[in-house]
């Protein structure tokens, strides 16, 4: 039966970033954008959200939230891409631009987005070859649409908060994301190149939730990647801007920061609000609830984690309480939930085994979590049923007390 249910993440995890072309450009800059015309206890949600959240049978995506969506998104992102391990270590770094422009109007309007990637210099060189100048690869991602955002990529958007949640299918975007940044030229097709760690083929699910700066114009976009057995695959992570270039400011030299160094901004305790929004496809429901995170090590160097939430204006409280221990980066917490601590003031968390709890026809959620500046964060929280489907989102913000 796990087979089946896990069989049933692939289809669930649709999406519409699908390649419709790979293109070289030679150039010193990223490229130019063009921008279009535009108008206007266990592992289940319970332990992300504190409780179920209570949902009303609204209208799906309105045509103001696309165009919000679509708002937020358009200009041309400098980014820097990262690729870790469950451990935080820093496996390939690698510069990106994301182009973003509308055509269209009113519920007719699209999205159109190209991503190009800093391709890596090939290792064979010929004598006097004069272009230095580095390439530019262009990966065209499918068109994004009212249709697509409620169907198949069942967005999860907070305009205020400028946040949002999405799923795909593949994970083909990120696959050369890392052939051309790290292969370039050299690209042979290999299925597994040596010395490098390609997303599965057929992923049970690839989860993107994006937060944006409250500080400036950045955003962080985070990736999970799921493979087909519901183990973790490999965890990618945009930094992008809308200005200069994004340096690339982690390596594999990272991985000898240790879990104290990583571990010590989040332990404290931490109050806030959080909201939570129904998944296009069921619609643009809402709940509310005032939300406080207490994370301690004891002497012996046991992580205890109490999740508390209050619904507005309601004397009833629900706390969930972990435990677990820390591997160097990689937090385990019994139940079968784990954390990796990413540089940046980030982490992000998953299941350990998705298989074993669609067998037993539980939930489960996925999480990212930015701390952009000491004493505050925001997170994102993905809530999937035992089927695989994403039925919400959750968006906290919190400060350190």
């Amino acid at each position: 039966m796990a087979d089946t249910l896990v069989a049933g993440l692939w289809l669930a995890a649709s999406t519409t970033a699908q390649p419709q072309g790979r293109h070289t450009h030679r150039s010193c800059a990223a490229p130019t954008l063009r921008v279009g015309p535009f108008r206007r206890g266990g592992l289940c949600a319970r332990a992300a959200v504190a409780g179920p959240p209570e949902v009303d049978e609204d209208e799906a995506m309105s045509i103001e939230n696309l165009h919000q969506f679509f708002d937020i998104n358009v200009g041309n992102w400098n980014g820097a891409f990262y690729q870790f391990d469950a451990h935080g270590r820093v496996l390939q770094g690698i510069s990106t631009n994301l182009s973003v422009s509308t055509y269209g109007e009113d519920d007719l309007i699209s999205l159109l987005q190209s991503l190009y990637i800093k391709q890596a210099s090939s290792q064979i060189s010929f004598v006097d070859e004069e272009d230095s100048e580095p390439e530019w690869v262009e990966y065209k991602i499918k068109e994004t649409n009212m249709f697509t955002v409620d169907k198949y990529q069942q967005i999860g958007f907070f305009p205020e908060q400028k946040a949002f949640a999405l799923r795909y299918q593949t994970a083909g975007m990120l696959e050369t994301v890392l052939r051309a940044g790290v292969l370039g030229e050299d690209d042979i097709g290999e299925e597994s190149p040596k010395n490098l760690k390609i997303p599965s083929r057929k992923p049970s699910i690839v989860c993107e939730n994006c937060l944006y700066s409250q500080e400036g114009n950045g955003r962080v976009r985070a990736f999970h990647i799921m493979d087909p057995k519901g183990v973790l695959d490999t965890l990618l992570v945009f930094h992008e801007r809308q200005g200069p270039m994004v340096p690339l400011i982690y390596s594999s030299a990272d991985a000898e920061i240790t879990n104290n160094d990583r571990i010590a901004p989040l332990l404290g305790r931490w109050e806030g609000h959080s909201v939570t929004k129904r998944s296009g496809v069921y619609g643009a429901t809402l709940a509310e609830a005032d939300t406080a995170v207490l994370l301690e090590k004891d002497s012996s160097g046991q992580l205890i984690l109490d999740n508390i939430s209050t619904k507005p204006g309601s004397s009833m409280t629900t706390t969930v309480h972990w435990t677990g221990s820390a591997n160097n980066n990689l937090l385990r917490f019994d139940g079968g939930y784990e954390i990796t601590l990413l540089p940046g003031a980030m982490y992000m968390g998953y299941p350990s085994d998705i298989s074993k709890i669609v067998n037993e026809l539980d939930s489960f959620h996925l999480e990212f979590c930015w701390m952009e500046s000491p004493g505050k964060r925001q997170r994102l929280v993905r809530t999937y049923d035992s089927s695989g489907l994403a039925v919400s989102s959750t968006y906290f913000f919190e400060t350190k007390v």
